[in-house]
């Protein structure tokens, strides 16, 4: 059980780092949950209700202990981290407001795991997807609103769930979309003109019209198009292509970010055009580019 003063600390916390930081909501949902999840380890390890007080108490015994028990219950070392990086930030606003040192929290160190590189495809690929996406349909317009989506994610590098949430008065597209990403962060994305005629052709062949504050993007009812169509088309065209289990809408979106550092893209440009808060998150794509550059070197290389 958490004490009601816990639960509140923990609202409030989410609260200001909703409005202060613009976290998106679900961020925040993830660690509302990472949070009690803690909190109700502590009050079991403790064998007390966990308050303000005894919360600024915890020790590093107490979060080896809790880190321990995560993993026994085949938590990953990932999403441990990610719990933790949780329940540090919910630290350090809590030392600023009960004014306690949280060295003891803060110096718990995340577990070892390999950092997983973006799966990207190869151009050709890439380029064969959105050749074969249409075909997953019996319905030609199903057919190229599914091509229109993807072509977005690989064209302009947007998430599924940015360009699920255009809306009818997005159309017809311009040069460039603006788009609300993670944590509501406005950025300016340019649009290719093969993006552009997908999107034409999808809505000439639509069976609805077109209205400007509902979804672009429709499913065969009428209502918004729900991202999971999305997924199964991939995955209908990559068992068709032969592609690995990698090769999913978000992969396009990686393809896209990894085509243009090879193409001679500059890492800042391309974290702007992503909506990567951090450059760090963007540099991932150098290394994605040098392991395909050992690889061709690897296969190519004459050996002694």
């Amino acid at each position: 059980m958490i004490s009601p003063v816990a639960s509140t600390a923990v609202e409030t916390f989410l609260a200001q780092r909703s409005a202060i930081s613009g976290a998106s909501e679900n961020t925040l949902k993830a660690y509302h949950g990472d949070l009690l999840e803690f909190i109700s380890f502590m009050t079991l390890h403790k064998g007390a209700p966990q308050g303000l007080k005894p919360l600024t108490q915890i020790n590093l015994r107490d979060m080896r202990s809790w880190m321990a028990h995560a993993r026994s219950t085949g938590l990953g070392a990932r999403s441990l981290s990610r719990k933790l990086s949780a329940v540090k930030s919910f630290y350090r606003w809590l030392a600023e407001r009960e004014a306690f040192d949280p060295t003891s929290i803060l110096s718990a160190r995340p577990p070892k795991y390999e950092r997983k590189l973006p799966r990207p495809l190869a151009e050709d690929a890439a380029l064969e997807v959105l050749n074969t996406v249409e075909m997953q349909s019996i319905h030609g317009w199903i057919g190229a609103r599914d091509t229109a989506v993807v072509t977005l994610l690989y064209g302009c590098g947007l998430r599924i769930s940015e360009a699920l949430a255009l809306k009818g008065k997005d159309a017809p597209l311009s040069s460039t979309l603006r788009i609300f990403g993670k944590g509501d962060k406005e950025r300016i994305v340019p649009v290719i003109d093969l993006a552009r005629e997908a999107v034409d052709h999808y809505l000439r062949l639509s069976p609805y019209s077109s209205d400007p504050h509902t979804a672009l993007f429709r499913g065969a009812r009428g209502g918004p198009l729900n991202p999971r169509q999305i997924q199964k088309t991939m995955q209908q065209t990559r068992l068709q292509l032969g592609l690995p289990a990698t090769a999913t809408p978000h992969a396009m979106r990686h393809s896209f970010a990894t085509h243009l550092l090879s193409a001679g893209g500059d890492l800042r440009s391309i974290q702007e055009l992503l909506g990567h808060a951090s450059l760090s998150t963007t540099q991932t794509y150098t290394e994605v580019d040098e392991a395909r550059l050992m690889d061709i070197y690897n296969r190519t290389h004459p050996k002694a």
